[in-house]
């Protein structure tokens, strides 16, 4: 998030994790098993391909 918004946004830091979440839940992806929206560990989250 530093890379994209810089040092100085002063929001939180899951506030990136709550837009996610409504995203998937307006999509009805099952955050599970998602379809849509994937999570990459310790890089962020991606679409995925194909879809």
């Amino acid at each position: 998030m530093d890379e994209a918004l810089g040092d100085s946004f002063t929001g939180y830091e899951r506030t990136l994790d709550s837009h996610i979440r409504n995203i998937r839940r307006k999509l009805g992806d099952d955050p599970a098993e998602p379809r849509f929206i994937l999570t990459v560990y310790g890089i962020g989250y991606k679409f995925a391909e194909g879809v």
